[in-house]
């Protein structure tokens, strides 16, 4: 099938002019049909027709080239002409009727027709499919009679040949109003049992609700009859003296936006409309009442009729309108329209203002009309005739809902259909005013701020009402909905907000504060409801700082809350923003040091402490330590202000082992490894200046340092420090050990009486020579302090340098010889003991020049005897060969062999001056005395000694045993 355009265009207000509303388009068949169309329905996109042959047409709209030619087991002349085709919302059942009061069932997979022998006879008229839309089997349904009667029956298909379609059959009802032309039944809550069922005859419209039979029957008894014998129906009656017109009853189709569930009844609200020689009566099927048995009553309550009067008049072929207006043929809905079929002529009729909005002659003169059908699950609509097919095409139904909602103040259903920015302002605006008018301010708020409206309008608006609450929160709605871009009014906004909310806080404040001064007798609901109210807008506050801290600026901020006072509410800003800097110095200005703490330790910057580290220290040096010792990216150094400050006023009230300042250097020293000089030099004042006598700890700080081979300190200012403070010992060490300024060390301690101290650095001392004149000033002091000389003379033993000779012109001129005749006496015997060893010496000398110049008188009759056939130790070749050296050692060389192993084995510069003597001697230029010379010193350098004996020969200790020249098979195995 194809489509063909008949044109039309709506006649109503259009978003786009080149799109209507509603159009009819032909549709084209692809196959040639020999017999007229008597009847169709459409549903799920699956299309039925019936042919005047008997012959059934089942079309896939999906699927256009799948077709189904089904026949019914009878022929025409037999059962009658089909008359009329009912189709359950899914596609999945259908039931025939025919002229002679023959009903088949056909279910979507079968293709033979089952005939309803229970319901032989019986002309329907109308079908009520079960709401639940079951697919294997129809379940319970209600079936519409001419003659008036509501039958309920129950249609499962089966294989079997004498098993019924129908397993029960079961008269519920009798409108005695003729043929129920109209059922609908629909679940009124989530609860099965309790349904609504709709029932129109020629001229009345039945709306029975309530409960059901709990369970449905398996083939006996009834769910309906329940309701139909318990329930007494609201009813919508004409006057019965009209003319006969055709009586339709349709409902809408599902909302294409509605879940699964709204589907089957349970979500909105569906329209529905009763044709009547009155006209349409419609409205919508509530699902909300004080009680079901009023639901009826305030549905037709709800309704309205739109009488034929109102539709477009019908002219003649002369162009006059008609004297007497056509009745109405057929008649649909769709979601907001109603659609009704005059003599070929299409009208469609907005439901909700009654407005126009399309009126085309659709079909042509004397062509017989089969109605207007919907397809309630896919939103399709169908005019079908007894030779052609039309689509009613729908294209955005619902642009213009809104304004005619709005404009009949239905605000919630005019914001719901709203789809432009445009649409959903003007909708907001109006809906605004429209609350505001009425005094709620609070919701008028939220949508005003959503809306486009001048917002000084706004705003002056609720402050000359008074309404503080609903400003706040039009300004929270307008804030929300400002674009990051626009960063001036955010900030302006944001800070006006600010004001409200301290403003409120205060105002709850001073409530609640008034009350408690009435006492117990004024306490009220009131009082409790402003106590919830308070944290409740605090929270509030909270809230926004967190979210829109960004459109925040601090400084006016800031002054805001502190001109309200709010203490609590500026210092959770502050964290907010992070804004340490302010929490610490206002809770510091307060000498809250505990809640500067705790803030303080949940800090990375190292800038927040190095500026509050001096106060802190002052006040909780201790907490403050913990926590520097914490953080591994401060500096020391930056700390030193801090340290000194608090050394200054605290140092001397707290002994040395608790002095945080110096325990958090020693940590900074030990563990971090700092080696900047002025943290050591603190480290160093801090000792020295504590009034503490002991100074064991300094000491074993600078022995530290010198143990380690480092010194990181100032020396000059360490031993300033050290001698303006009297640490004697320090100042030693530094003087011995970093100076290496012996005698004023031992002169320094010799001047505080340090006795032993002077005599430790004196021994400390490498060289004898200044190791004895230091402890000669040892020696000076002791002697001059000692009441004993025996004491003294003790003392001095430590040093073996010292002679008694040395330590004479110390003692006073008083003293006896008799205090140290010892002394003198082993001083004596000791030189006595030196002189003979030195004549002893003396002697071994003398006789060993006697021996060495008898040697060298010997040396000129000294002679080696060379055998015949001695070889040379180097070249193993005869040595009288040529020119040879022989040693007194007995080893013998060629000149030349001696020279080659001289020169290898020999320094640089031997070798060097080895090989010019042999180039001058060869060349022959040297002559006379000069050449004499030469040759007498290469033979010195040569034959000096002989190479295999004497020192050279130790260098041979590294050659190996073979060389490469050496012939490797004379060493083999």
């Amino acid at each position: 099938m194809a489509h063909d355009s008949t044109g039309g265009y709506a006649a109503g207000a259009q978003d786009d002019a080149s799109l209507p509303i509603f159009d009819v388009q032909r549709v084209q068949l692809r196959f040639d049909i020999s017999a007229n169309f008597v009847a169709a329905q459409v549903a799920n996109n699956v299309l039925i027709l019936a042919l005047s042959t008997g012959r059934l047409l089942r079309f896939d709209l999906d699927n256009a080239e799948d077709i189904d030619d089904i026949d019914l087991p009878k022929r025409p002349a037999e059962i009658g002409v089909i008359r009329k085709l009912f189709l359950d919302p899914t596609a999945s059942h259908l039931i025939i009727s025919t002229t002679l009061g023959e009903n088949y069932y056909l279910h979507t997979q079968s293709r033979q027709p089952k005939a309803l022998s229970r319901l032989k006879g019986v002309q329907i008229e109308s079908i009520g499919w079960n709401p639940s839309r079951p697919t294997a089997s129809t379940r319970e349904i209600l079936v519409g009679a001419a003659d008036g009667n509501i039958y309920e029956t129950y249609i499962e298909p089966s294989t079997e040949f004498y098993r019924r379609e129908e397993k029960y059959i079961k008269n519920v009802y009798n409108a005695q109003d003729g043929a129920v032309v109209g059922l609908y039944t629909d679940i009124l809550s989530a609860r099965p049992d309790t349904r609504r069922i709709m029932a129109a005859t020629q001229h009345r419209l039945l709306h029975f609700a309530g409960r059901t039979a709990r369970q449905g029957h398996e083939g006996s008894g009834s769910l309906y009859a329940k309701l139909f014998e318990g329930e007494t129906p609201a009813v919508q009656e004409i006057d019965r003296a009209g003319p006969a017109v055709p009586s339709v009853l349709a409902t809408s189709p599902d909302s294409p936006d509605a879940p699964p569930s709204q589907v089957e009844g349970q979500g909105d609200a569906r329209a529905y409309a009763w044709l009547n020689a009155q006209g349409i009566f419609n409205g919508m099927l509530l699902f909300s009442s004080p009680d079901l048995a009023t639901l009826g009553r305030h549905v037709f309550r709800e309704s309205k009729l739109l009488p034929h009067s109102k539709l477009p008049p019908m002219q003649t072929s002369s162009g006059r309108n008609r004297t007497q207006q056509p009745p109405v043929n057929s008649m649909m809905l769709t979601q907001f329209h109603i659609l009704a079929l005059v003599e070929g002529r299409l009208t469609t009729i907005n439901r909700l203002d009654e407005s126009i909005v399309y009126n085309q002659q659709v079909l042509e003169p004397g062509a017989t009309s089969l109605g207007l059908f919907a397809d309630h699950q896919k939103n399709t609509y169908w005019l079908f005739t007894s030779e052609e097919i039309f689509e009613v095409v729908v294209t955005d139904e619902a642009r213009d809902v809104w304004r005619i909602l709005l404009q009949q103040g239905q605000y919630d259903n005019a914001q719901r259909y709203a789809k432009t920015p445009d649409q959903r302002d003007a909708v907001a605006s109006e809906t605004g005013d429209h609350l505001m008018s009425q005094g709620k301010f609070d919701e008028a708020a939220v949508l005003l701020g959503r809306s486009t409206k001048a917002f000084e309008d706004v705003a002056l608006t609720f402050i000359d009402k008074g309404e503080q609450d609903a400003l706040r929160k039009y300004l929270l709605t307008k804030l929300a909905n400002l674009k990051k871009g626009f960063i001036m009014q955010r900030t302006m906004l944001a800070s006006w907000l600010v004001e409200l909310y301290m403003a409120k806080l205060n105002q709850l404040d001073d409530t609640i504060s008034a009350k408690a001064e009435l006492g117990t007798n004024g306490a009220s609901s009131t009082t409790q409801e402003t106590q919830k109210q308070l944290p409740q807008i605090r929270r509030e506050f909270q809230s926004f700082c967190s979210k829109n801290k960004k459109d925040l600026d601090s400084k006016t901020v800031y002054e805001i809350i502190s001109a309200h006072g709010r203490e609590e509410e500026l210092l959770f800003y502050a964290n907010v923003v992070d804004d340490y800097n302010y929490v610490l110095s206002y809770w510091i200005q307060r000498e809250r040091w505990e809640e500067a703490m705790s803030v303080l330790k949940r800090q990375t910057d190292p800038q927040l402490f190095y500026k509050y580290s001096t106060v802190l220290m002052s006040h909780t040096p201790l907490d403050l330590i913990e926590v520097l010792m914490r953080q591994s990216s401060l500096e020391a150094k930056n700390l030193i202000p801090a340290f000194l400050n608090y050394n200054k006023t605290l140092g001397s009230t707290v002994p040395l082992a608790q002095n945080q300042a110096i325990r958090y250097l020693l940590f900074s020293i030990n563990h971090a490894h700092v080696t900047e000089p002025a943290v050591h030099n603190t480290l160093i004042s801090l000792y020295a200046s504590n009034p503490a006598k002991d100074e064991s700890a300094l000491l074993a700080y600078l022995e530290t340092q010198t143990q380690a081979h480092e010194q990181h300190y100032d020396a000059d200012f360490a031993l300033r420090l050290c001698i303006a403070h009297q640490r004697v010992r320090s100042c030693v060490h530094i003087y011995a050990t970093t100076m290496k300024q012996y005698a004023a060390a031992v002169d320094l301690a010799l001047k505080y009486d340090e006795v032993d101290l002077a005599a430790s650095v004196a021994d400390s001392v490498g060289d004898d020579a200044l190791r004895k004149k230091l402890w000669l000033k040892v020696a000076k002091k002791v002697i001059g302090r000692e009441k004993g000389i025996k004491s003294a003379i003790e003392f001095l033993k430590r040093c073996e340098l010292l002679r008694i000779e040395d330590l004479i012109p110390f003692f006073p001129d008083f003293v006896v010889i008799d205090d140290f005749k010892e002394e003198i006496c082993a001083a004596l015997e000791d030189y006595s003991r030196r002189i003979d060893e030195l004549k002893r010496e003396m002697d071994d000398s003398a006789n060993t020049a006697s021996h060495i110049k008898t040697s060298i008188q010997d040396l000129d009759a000294r002679y080696a005897i060379v055998e015949p056939g001695e070889k040379c130790f180097k070249c193993r070749l005869p040595l009288l060969m040529r020119q040879f050296f022989v040693f007194p050692c007995q080893h013998a060389f060629h000149a030349d062999c001696l020279g080659d192993m001289v020169m290898k084995m020999a320094g640089v510069g031997k070798g060097k001056r080895i090989r010019e003597l042999q180039r001058e001697i060869g060349r022959g230029v040297a002559l006379g005395k000069r050449r004499e010379g030469m040759v007498r010193e290469l033979d010195s350098l040569v034959a000096g000694s002989c190479v295999l004996c004497s020192e050279m020969a130790v260098r041979l200790v590294d050659e190996p045993f073979i060389s490469k020249e050496d012939d490797l098979g004379e060493w083999a195995i």
